[in-house]
């Protein structure tokens, strides 16, 4: 039986792995075995930033309403629970986008909140 090699399928592998490690520094966009070793990392270090970038930006979500909820006199977390209970269904991002947009709107959410509250 004769021996087969791979020829062009080894090739194309090599091209992809360099192509796609393309821009990495020294070694890493050169040779395969390193890039192979960099695409992994990096690939790994992409699905864990994708969570944290949602993680980060609901964090600067709730600073923002906290601003907008501190310079109306009252808390956060009482403004959200007035609004669960008044069942207003506006995510943070949302909240976020008016108040900083839309002051006269978030002034209407807020009172909305407050009388939420305060009923028995």
């Amino acid at each position: 039986m004769p021996r087969i090699r791979k020829g062009a399928a080894r090739t194309q592998g090599r091209r992809r792995v360099l192509r796609d490690a393309r821009g990495y520094w020294g070694t890493k966009s050169r040779h395969k075995q390193q890039a192979k070793v960099a695409l992994i990392r990096a690939g790994q270090f992409a699905y864990r930033d994708r969570r944290n970038r949602r993680r980060s930006f609901r964090r600067l979500w709730i600073t923002r309403i906290t601003a907008a909820c501190r310079m109306r006199n009252t808390r956060y977390s009482r403004f959200m629970n007035g609004l669960t209970k008044a069942g207003v269904s506006l995510n943070r991002k949302m909240l976020s986008e008016i108040a900083i947009a839309d002051a006269a709107a978030f002034d209407q959410l807020v009172k909305i909140s407050e009388g939420s509250t305060t009923a028995p």
